[in-house]
Protein backbone atom coordinates (compact mmCIF):
# COMPACT_ATOMS: atom_id res chain seq x y z
CA UNK A 1 0.00 0.00 0.00
CA UNK A 2 2.83 2.45 0.83
CA UNK A 3 4.53 1.69 -2.47
CA UNK A 4 1.32 2.48 -4.34
CA UNK A 5 0.94 5.85 -2.62
CA UNK A 6 4.50 6.83 -3.59
CA UNK A 7 3.84 5.98 -7.23
CA UNK A 8 0.66 8.05 -7.09
CA UNK A 9 2.64 11.05 -5.88
CA UNK A 10 4.84 10.78 -8.94
CA UNK A 11 1.98 10.62 -11.43
CA UNK A 12 -0.11 13.19 -9.59
CA UNK A 13 2.76 15.64 -9.90
CA UNK A 14 2.90 14.90 -13.64
CA UNK A 15 -0.83 15.51 -14.04
CA UNK A 16 -0.57 18.70 -11.98
CA UNK A 17 2.19 20.26 -14.09
CA UNK A 18 0.39 19.24 -17.29
CA UNK A 19 -2.84 20.86 -16.08
CA UNK A 20 -1.04 24.05 -15.05
CA UNK A 21 0.67 24.26 -18.44
CA UNK A 22 -2.59 23.83 -20.33
CA UNK A 23 -4.45 26.35 -18.18
CA UNK A 24 -1.61 28.89 -18.48
CA UNK A 25 -1.49 28.48 -22.27
CA UNK A 26 -4.96 30.02 -22.78
CA UNK A 27 -4.30 33.46 -21.18
CA UNK A 28 -0.83 33.57 -22.74
CA UNK A 29 -2.32 32.91 -26.17
CA UNK A 30 -4.98 35.57 -25.58
CA UNK A 31 -2.39 38.18 -24.61
CA UNK A 32 -0.27 37.19 -27.62
CA UNK A 33 -3.20 37.74 -29.99
CA UNK A 34 -4.15 41.08 -28.43
CA UNK A 35 -0.58 42.43 -28.30
CA UNK A 36 0.36 41.50 -31.86
CA UNK A 37 -3.20 42.04 -33.21
CA UNK A 38 -3.25 38.67 -34.92
CA UNK A 39 -6.31 37.59 -36.85
CA UNK A 40 -7.87 34.49 -35.31
CA UNK A 41 -8.55 32.92 -38.71
CA UNK A 42 -4.90 33.35 -39.68
CA UNK A 43 -3.84 31.82 -36.38
CA UNK A 44 -6.05 28.79 -36.82
CA UNK A 45 -5.00 28.26 -40.42
CA UNK A 46 -1.27 28.92 -39.94
CA UNK A 47 0.98 25.90 -40.54
CA UNK A 48 4.63 24.98 -40.29
CA UNK A 49 5.86 22.08 -42.40
CA UNK A 50 2.21 21.38 -43.20
CA UNK A 51 1.48 20.99 -39.46
CA UNK A 52 -0.92 23.40 -37.73
CA UNK A 53 0.92 25.83 -35.50
CA UNK A 54 -1.67 25.47 -32.73
CA UNK A 55 -1.16 21.69 -32.72
CA UNK A 56 2.61 22.15 -32.46
CA UNK A 57 2.16 24.55 -29.56
CA UNK A 58 -0.22 22.15 -27.81
CA UNK A 59 2.22 19.25 -28.19
CA UNK A 60 5.09 21.33 -26.84
CA UNK A 61 3.02 22.36 -23.81
CA UNK A 62 2.03 18.75 -23.11
CA UNK A 63 5.62 17.52 -23.47
CA UNK A 64 6.97 20.26 -21.21
CA UNK A 65 4.34 19.53 -18.56
CA UNK A 66 4.83 15.77 -18.65
CA UNK A 67 8.66 15.89 -18.61
CA UNK A 68 8.91 18.50 -15.87
CA UNK A 69 6.21 16.86 -13.72
CA UNK A 70 7.62 13.36 -14.15
CA UNK A 71 11.17 14.51 -13.38
CA UNK A 72 10.15 16.44 -10.29
CA UNK A 73 7.77 13.68 -9.13
CA UNK A 74 10.45 11.01 -9.54
CA UNK A 75 12.87 12.93 -7.34
CA UNK A 76 10.15 13.51 -4.76
CA UNK A 77 9.18 9.84 -4.78
CA UNK A 78 12.77 8.67 -4.30
CA UNK A 79 13.26 10.98 -1.34
CA UNK A 80 10.03 9.81 0.30
CA UNK A 81 11.04 6.19 -0.30
CA UNK A 82 14.22 6.84 1.70
CA UNK A 83 12.05 7.98 4.62
CA UNK A 84 9.75 4.95 4.31
CA UNK A 85 12.71 2.55 4.18
CA UNK A 86 14.20 4.17 7.27
CA UNK A 87 10.97 3.85 9.25
CA UNK A 88 10.67 0.18 8.26
CA UNK A 89 14.26 -0.48 9.38
CA UNK A 90 13.66 1.28 12.70
CA UNK A 91 10.47 -0.75 13.16
CA UNK A 92 12.60 -3.90 12.85
CA UNK A 93 15.10 -2.61 15.42
CA UNK A 94 17.87 -1.64 12.95
CA UNK A 95 18.67 1.63 14.67
CA UNK A 96 22.18 1.83 13.17
CA UNK A 97 20.64 2.79 9.82
CA UNK A 98 20.86 6.47 8.85
CA UNK A 99 18.84 8.42 6.30
CA UNK A 100 21.10 9.97 3.62
CA UNK A 101 20.95 13.75 3.06
CA UNK A 102 17.64 14.58 1.37
CA UNK A 103 18.00 18.32 0.81
CA UNK A 104 17.25 21.53 2.67
CA UNK A 105 13.45 21.44 2.49
CA UNK A 106 10.88 19.82 4.79
CA UNK A 107 11.68 16.29 3.54
CA UNK A 108 15.35 16.78 4.34
CA UNK A 109 14.38 18.12 7.75
CA UNK A 110 12.24 15.01 8.37
CA UNK A 111 15.22 12.81 7.45
CA UNK A 112 17.47 14.69 9.87
CA UNK A 113 14.87 14.30 12.64
CA UNK A 114 14.64 10.56 11.95
CA UNK A 115 18.42 10.25 12.22
CA UNK A 116 18.41 12.11 15.52
CA UNK A 117 15.61 9.87 16.81
CA UNK A 118 17.49 6.71 15.76
CA UNK A 119 20.66 8.00 17.43
CA UNK A 120 18.80 8.65 20.68
CA UNK A 121 17.18 5.22 20.61
CA UNK A 122 20.55 3.61 19.86
CA UNK A 123 22.02 5.34 22.91
CA UNK A 124 19.06 4.18 25.01
CA UNK A 125 19.56 0.60 23.82
CA UNK A 126 23.25 0.86 24.72
CA UNK A 127 22.24 2.11 28.16
CA UNK A 128 19.78 -0.75 28.57
CA UNK A 129 22.42 -3.29 27.60
CA UNK A 130 24.95 -1.67 29.94
CA UNK A 131 22.40 -1.82 32.75
CA UNK A 132 21.72 -5.48 31.98
CA UNK A 133 25.46 -6.16 32.19
CA UNK A 134 25.68 -4.41 35.55
CA UNK A 135 22.66 -6.36 36.68
CA UNK A 136 24.31 -9.64 35.62
CA UNK A 137 27.48 -8.74 37.52
CA UNK A 138 25.41 -7.92 40.58
CA UNK A 139 23.70 -11.28 40.25
CA UNK A 140 27.10 -12.95 40.18
CA UNK A 141 28.05 -11.20 43.40
CA UNK A 142 24.77 -12.22 45.03
CA UNK A 143 24.81 -15.76 43.68
CA UNK A 144 23.98 -17.42 46.97
CA UNK A 145 20.88 -15.31 47.42
CA UNK A 146 19.83 -16.01 43.83
CA UNK A 147 20.25 -19.75 44.31
CA UNK A 148 18.19 -19.63 47.49
CA UNK A 149 15.43 -17.69 45.76
CA UNK A 150 15.46 -20.12 42.83
CA UNK A 151 15.18 -23.09 45.16
CA UNK A 152 12.23 -21.49 46.91
CA UNK A 153 10.54 -20.88 43.56
CA UNK A 154 11.13 -24.44 42.46
CA UNK A 155 9.79 -25.68 45.78
CA UNK A 156 6.60 -23.70 45.26
CA UNK A 157 6.17 -24.98 41.72
CA UNK A 158 6.86 -28.55 42.80
CA UNK A 159 4.22 -28.17 45.48
CA UNK A 160 1.66 -26.47 43.26
CA UNK A 161 2.14 -28.58 40.12
CA UNK A 162 3.94 -31.88 40.53
CA UNK A 163 2.85 -32.71 44.08
CA UNK A 164 -0.81 -32.21 43.22
CA UNK A 165 -0.53 -34.47 40.20
CA UNK A 166 1.25 -37.11 42.24
CA UNK A 167 -1.49 -36.86 44.86
CA UNK A 168 -4.10 -37.35 42.13
CA UNK A 169 -2.17 -40.39 40.87
CA UNK A 170 -2.16 -41.79 44.38
CA UNK A 171 -5.92 -41.34 44.73
CA UNK A 172 -6.55 -42.85 41.31
CA UNK A 173 -4.34 -45.82 42.16
CA UNK A 174 -6.38 -46.41 45.33
CA UNK A 175 -9.55 -46.38 43.24
CA UNK A 176 -8.07 -48.93 40.87
CA UNK A 177 -7.17 -51.16 43.79
CA UNK A 178 -10.77 -51.02 45.01
CA UNK A 179 -12.10 -51.89 41.56
CA UNK A 180 -9.80 -54.85 41.03
CA UNK A 181 -12.42 -57.14 42.57
CA UNK A 182 -15.10 -55.83 40.19
CA UNK A 183 -15.72 -57.14 36.70
CA UNK A 184 -15.89 -53.72 35.07
CA UNK A 185 -12.65 -54.03 33.07
CA UNK A 186 -13.46 -51.00 30.88
CA UNK A 187 -13.67 -48.73 33.92
CA UNK A 188 -10.38 -50.08 35.27
CA UNK A 189 -8.68 -49.56 31.90
CA UNK A 190 -9.88 -45.94 31.79
CA UNK A 191 -8.56 -45.32 35.29
CA UNK A 192 -5.19 -46.86 34.42
CA UNK A 193 -4.99 -44.71 31.27
CA UNK A 194 -5.77 -41.64 33.38
CA UNK A 195 -3.00 -42.60 35.80
CA UNK A 196 -0.55 -42.95 32.92
CA UNK A 197 -1.53 -39.56 31.52
CA UNK A 198 -1.17 -37.80 34.87
CA UNK A 199 2.17 -39.49 35.47
CA UNK A 200 3.37 -38.24 32.06
CA UNK A 201 2.33 -34.69 32.89
CA UNK A 202 4.07 -34.89 36.26
CA UNK A 203 7.22 -36.19 34.58
CA UNK A 204 7.21 -33.32 32.08
CA UNK A 205 6.73 -30.78 34.87
CA UNK A 206 9.62 -32.31 36.81
CA UNK A 207 11.91 -32.26 33.76
CA UNK A 208 11.05 -28.64 33.05
CA UNK A 209 11.74 -27.62 36.64
CA UNK A 210 15.03 -29.49 36.64
CA UNK A 211 15.97 -27.56 33.53
CA UNK A 212 15.77 -24.35 35.60
CA UNK A 213 18.45 -25.71 37.94
CA UNK A 214 20.98 -24.58 35.34
CA UNK A 215 23.13 -21.65 36.58
CA UNK A 216 21.55 -18.19 36.47
CA UNK A 217 24.46 -16.92 34.35
CA UNK A 218 26.89 -18.48 31.90
CA UNK A 219 29.59 -18.50 34.62
CA UNK A 220 32.60 -17.58 32.52
CA UNK A 221 31.53 -19.39 29.33
CA UNK A 222 30.70 -17.71 26.05
CA UNK A 223 27.12 -17.67 24.81
CA UNK A 224 27.73 -20.21 22.06
CA UNK A 225 29.55 -22.63 24.35
CA UNK A 226 26.94 -22.31 27.08
CA UNK A 227 24.04 -22.88 24.68
CA UNK A 228 25.71 -25.90 23.09
CA UNK A 229 26.17 -27.49 26.52
CA UNK A 230 22.57 -26.66 27.46
CA UNK A 231 21.18 -28.18 24.26
CA UNK A 232 23.35 -31.29 24.58
CA UNK A 233 22.13 -31.85 28.12
CA UNK A 234 18.52 -31.19 27.16
CA UNK A 235 18.76 -33.56 24.18
CA UNK A 236 20.27 -36.31 26.33
CA UNK A 237 17.53 -36.15 28.97
CA UNK A 238 14.36 -35.19 27.05
CA UNK A 239 12.45 -37.11 24.34
CA UNK A 240 12.54 -34.16 21.92
CA UNK A 241 14.59 -33.89 18.73
CA UNK A 242 16.57 -30.62 18.81
CA UNK A 243 18.11 -29.20 15.67
CA UNK A 244 20.29 -26.19 16.41
CA UNK A 245 22.23 -23.84 14.14
CA UNK A 246 24.43 -21.42 16.07
CA UNK A 247 26.60 -19.25 13.83
CA UNK A 248 29.41 -16.94 14.86
CA UNK A 249 28.22 -13.81 16.61
CA UNK A 250 30.29 -10.77 17.63
CA UNK A 251 31.24 -10.20 21.28
CA UNK A 252 28.21 -9.08 23.27
CA UNK A 253 27.84 -7.44 26.69
CA UNK A 254 27.61 -9.91 29.52
CA UNK A 255 24.03 -8.92 30.33
CA UNK A 256 22.90 -9.51 26.74
CA UNK A 257 24.50 -12.97 26.65
CA UNK A 258 22.93 -13.94 29.98
CA UNK A 259 19.48 -12.80 28.87
CA UNK A 260 19.74 -14.63 25.54
CA UNK A 261 20.82 -17.77 27.38
CA UNK A 262 17.90 -17.57 29.79
CA UNK A 263 15.39 -16.86 26.99
CA UNK A 264 16.50 -20.05 25.21
CA UNK A 265 16.31 -21.91 28.52
CA UNK A 266 12.82 -20.60 29.24
CA UNK A 267 11.71 -21.36 25.68
CA UNK A 268 12.85 -24.99 25.96
CA UNK A 269 11.09 -25.29 29.30
CA UNK A 270 7.84 -24.01 27.81
CA UNK A 271 8.12 -26.39 24.85
CA UNK A 272 8.57 -29.30 27.24
CA UNK A 273 5.73 -28.32 29.56
CA UNK A 274 3.07 -27.09 27.16
CA UNK A 275 3.67 -27.79 23.48
CA UNK A 276 3.66 -31.64 23.31
CA UNK A 277 6.22 -31.18 20.53
CA UNK A 278 8.51 -33.89 19.16
CA UNK A 279 11.06 -31.56 17.55
CA UNK A 280 12.44 -28.05 18.02
CA UNK A 281 14.50 -26.01 15.57
CA UNK A 282 16.76 -23.32 17.06
CA UNK A 283 18.76 -20.79 15.09
CA UNK A 284 21.03 -18.11 16.56
CA UNK A 285 23.19 -15.73 14.59
CA UNK A 286 23.95 -12.12 13.70
CA UNK A 287 23.20 -9.98 10.65
CA UNK A 288 22.66 -6.29 9.88
CA UNK A 289 23.99 -5.19 13.29
CA UNK A 290 21.46 -7.46 15.02
CA UNK A 291 21.51 -10.72 16.94
CA UNK A 292 18.57 -12.89 15.96
CA UNK A 293 17.10 -15.94 17.71
CA UNK A 294 14.42 -18.19 16.27
CA UNK A 295 12.80 -21.21 17.99
CA UNK A 296 10.20 -23.28 16.12
CA UNK A 297 8.40 -26.36 17.51
CA UNK A 298 5.89 -28.73 15.94
CA UNK A 299 3.62 -28.86 19.00
CA UNK A 300 -0.10 -28.39 19.46
CA UNK A 301 0.10 -24.59 19.35
CA UNK A 302 -2.52 -22.29 20.85
CA UNK A 303 -4.77 -19.33 20.14
CA UNK A 304 -2.79 -16.08 20.21
CA UNK A 305 -5.65 -14.25 21.94
CA UNK A 306 -6.28 -17.01 24.46
CA UNK A 307 -5.19 -17.30 28.06
CA UNK A 308 -2.69 -19.99 27.14
CA UNK A 309 -0.50 -17.43 25.39
CA UNK A 310 0.33 -15.90 28.77
CA UNK A 311 1.01 -19.31 30.34
CA UNK A 312 3.50 -20.05 27.54
CA UNK A 313 6.10 -18.10 29.47
CA UNK A 314 5.88 -15.10 27.18
CA UNK A 315 5.83 -12.55 29.98
CA UNK A 316 9.17 -13.57 31.47
CA UNK A 317 10.87 -13.73 28.07
CA UNK A 318 9.33 -10.39 27.06
CA UNK A 319 10.73 -8.74 30.18
CA UNK A 320 14.21 -10.09 29.42
CA UNK A 321 13.96 -8.92 25.79
CA UNK A 322 12.89 -5.43 26.92
CA UNK A 323 15.88 -5.16 29.27
CA UNK A 324 18.32 -5.57 26.35
CA UNK A 325 16.35 -3.48 23.84
CA UNK A 326 15.16 -6.50 21.84
CA UNK A 327 12.02 -7.10 19.78
CA UNK A 328 10.28 -10.38 20.71
CA UNK A 329 7.47 -11.95 18.67
CA UNK A 330 5.52 -15.17 19.22
CA UNK A 331 3.40 -16.69 16.46
CA UNK A 332 1.20 -19.74 16.95
CA UNK A 333 -2.06 -21.36 15.91
CA UNK A 334 -3.88 -24.49 17.12
CA UNK A 335 -2.26 -27.55 15.59
CA UNK A 336 0.47 -25.49 13.89
CA UNK A 337 3.12 -25.34 16.61
CA UNK A 338 4.73 -22.10 17.76
CA UNK A 339 7.52 -19.81 16.54
CA UNK A 340 9.47 -17.48 18.80
CA UNK A 341 11.52 -14.74 17.13
CA UNK A 342 13.88 -12.33 18.90
CA UNK A 343 16.01 -9.51 17.43
CA UNK A 344 18.50 -7.60 19.58
CA UNK A 345 20.43 -4.63 18.13
CA UNK A 346 24.21 -4.73 18.45
CA UNK A 347 25.31 -1.28 19.55
CA UNK A 348 28.69 0.12 20.50
CA UNK A 349 28.56 1.36 24.06
CA UNK A 350 30.71 4.49 23.88
CA UNK A 351 30.17 5.03 27.58
CA UNK A 352 32.58 2.22 28.45
CA UNK A 353 36.22 3.17 28.90
CA UNK A 354 38.85 1.66 26.65
CA UNK A 355 40.81 0.52 29.69
CA UNK A 356 37.81 -1.34 31.10
CA UNK A 357 38.93 -4.99 31.48
CA UNK A 358 35.55 -6.18 30.17
CA UNK A 359 36.08 -4.23 26.95
CA UNK A 360 39.75 -5.18 26.64
CA UNK A 361 38.91 -8.85 27.03
CA UNK A 362 36.47 -8.90 24.09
Amino acid sequence: MSRKRLMNIQWRMTRFTLSVGLMAALPVLTLFIIFFKIDLMELFTATWLDIPVLLIGLVLIVMAGVVSGFTFGTGLKQRLEELVEATLRYEKGQFAHRVPPLGDDEIGLAGDRLNEMAQRIEKQVASLQRLSTEKAEMQDQLKKSVILEERQRLARELHDAVSQQLFAISMMSSAVQENLTNTDEVKIQKQIAMIEKMAGHAQKEMRALLLHLRPATLEGKGLREGLEELLQEFQAKQPIDIRAEITDIPPLPKGVEDHLFRIVQEGLSNVLRHSQATSVNIRLGATDAQVFLRMIDNGVGFEMNGQKAASYGMQMMQERADEIGGVLDLISAPGKGAQLSLKVPIVEDKGERADDPRVAGR
